[in-house]
């Protein structure tokens, strides 16, 4: 087994260092920006991570050698449909969980701008999403960055599930306005299937604000009179030493299949949700939770016992039952794994995400008689 790693210095991985740039300079071509900064890191929950860091040190640059003392109390506005993983940066960082403020969002789990505006404290980050982890909702990234530019606040899109939606030219209309975002997260290894993990911090600023944050200018690596260009040498841009070359697994794959190979794994991962949408209405007993616009397809199977039975507490405190009952037989089975959740209020229901390009609509059959065949006695 061969084990690549991508170290700190240019010497030591020209390479690998060399596809990194060359892949995050494509990516920022396709958020829209003119130049910018990057760097791969170890899963998108690193990567907002980095993006908080990043902000709050942009409001306060004394923080990296004063520490927290002595500092005004931070905080940062996110979206209540936002992933986790801001609420465990901002415990990571000292930042505090109570300084996370969650902004309303609408049915769709849009963030509602005008609940952004109505913020009385003053922030050091707004975090919008593209592609939330449930619903597949994308927040009006416009319309936030107008409050954002508005206020002079740092504007950070975790993209990490929907960023890919910019190589398709039919679907990258979902993220109108990331290109006025100062920083993005985005993981191919998600929509894109690049081997996971594969995912990349954004940044606009191009002026070295990454290294300047996270550097510690270790001599014994980064020596500024070394006889090739030293901003090769990316090691310092990152809380890591060495990192595994995770670039090169997204440069693989999009030499073999190129821009437009990718675009289509896209378009038909989304063609497919559609599909399995239009099947949900025709069939009995299955309701859908909302329309969907990304690959999010979120649905309740209603068995032949509650079909008939009247809408209120006692029929949603069953329903609630049913997907529990339905995934434990087909795991149990063998047959599929589907999974499901409660959401703001909701009661259970399953969510199917469908990127798989060995995904065909006899599957998304199939799926649908599972679930009514599993399901025939409740």
């Amino acid at each position: 087994m061969l084990l690549f790693l991508l170290r700190y210095t240019y010497e030591v991985s020209p390479v690998f260092l060399l596809v990194e740039e060359a892949v995050i300079k494509k990516m920022i071509e396709f958020i829209g920006w003119e130049g910018g900064d990057g760097i791969f890191n170890p899963g998108g929950s690193v990567s907002n991570m980095y993006a908080m860091n990043l902000a709050r040190y942009k409001f306060c640059p004394e923080i990296k050698e004063k520490g927290l003392s002595g500092l005004p109390r931070l905080v940062l506005f996110t979206s209540e449909e936002c992933h986790y993983s801001m609420k465990k940066a901002a415990s990571f960082l000292g930042i505090g969980t109570e300084n996370v403020y969650f902004i309303k969002t609408d049915g769709r789990g849009k963030m509602i701008p005008e609940e952004l505006e109505k913020q009385g404290s003053a922030p050091f980050l707004v975090c919008a999403t593209a592609g939330t982890t449930v619903l597949g909702a994308f927040d009006p990234l416009d319309k936030i960055a107008d409050i954002c530019e508005k206020h002079g606040l740092w504007l950070h899109v975790d993209a990490s599930w929907g960023g890919s939606a910019l190589i398709s030219r039919k679907h990258c209309r979902l993220l109108h306005g990331i290109h006025r975002a100062d920083s993005v997260a985005w993981n191919p290894h998600k929509m894109l299937l690049a081997g996971i993990q594969c995912c990349a911090l954004l940044v606009k600023d191009n002026s070295g604000l990454l290294k300047k944050c996270y550097s510690a200018e270790a001599a014994y690596l980064f020596q500024q009179d070394k006889f090739y260009d030293v901003s090769y040498d990316t090691g310092d841009k990152s809380i890591q030493c060495s990192r595994r070359p995770d670039a090169f697994k997204f440069w693989l794959m999009w030499k073999a299949l190129g821009t437009t190979g990718l675009e289509e794994r896209v378009n038909r991962a989304l063609a497919l949700a559609r599909y399995l949408v239009e099947e949900i209405k025709k069939r009995e007993g299955f309701q859908l939770l909302l329309e969907p616009e990304y690959a999010n397809v979120c649905f309740w199977y209603i068995p032949p016992s509650l079909r008939k039975m009247e809408d209120g507490p006692e029929f949603w405190q069953k329903l609630h039952q049913v997907a529990p009952i339905i995934k434990e037989r087909m795991m149990k089975k063998g047959s599929m794994m589907l999974g499901y959740q409660p959401h703001r209020g909701k009661v259970n229901f399953f969510r199917q995400v469908v990127i798989s390009p060995q995904v065909s609509r006899e599957d998304m059959d199939f799926l649908l008689d599972e679930i009514e065949l599993l399901a025939k006695d409740l």
